[in-house]
């Protein structure tokens, strides 16, 4: 597959995150943003009924809602946990009840940027300054 060269400026508490969960996934930062990009752009039709409906239901929300869905996190425990399941999978593995919650926490993880980037997307559209999200 042809590649094209992008340069980007990213805001440090997005480039933060990102470089957080390569280094979680044990990928570049590279090989991440680009699974994140094909996650909210490259596979609609490939989504979880779950992710595809939660973004189907942002369509409907008013603006408040919105702003509200793009400023949802992942619970600290859930990212604690999330964290604690990668070390110790590179460290000693994990069974088999660990990895489903693993897969598990990170299936929530991407639901909910997924939903973060699709109420921030929508904001803009409604032409709303969404710059704010960029700050945390």
């Amino acid at each position: 597959m042809a590649a094209q060269a992008l340069t980007l400026q990213v805001p440090t508490p997005l480039y933060t995150q990102l470089k957080d969960r390569a280094q979680r996934a044990q990928r570049s930062l590279e090989a991440e943003f680009l699974a994140v990009v094909e996650t909210v752009l490259g596979r609609d039709e490939e989504l979880p009924e779950d992710l595809a409906q939660a973004i189907r239901d942002l369509e409907v929300l008013d603006d408040e809602e919105l702003w509200s869905a793009a400023r949802t996190r992942l619970p600290d425990e859930a990212r604690a946990r999330f964290d604690a399941l990668n070390f110790k999978r590179q460290s000693e593995g994990l069974t088999p009840s660990e990895r489903a919650e693993q897969e598990h926490l990170l299936h929530q993880s991407d639901r909910t940027m997924l939903v973060r980037a699709h109420a921030a997307r929508l904001l803009k559209e409604r032409g709303h300054d969404v710059s704010s999200l960029m700050e945390r």
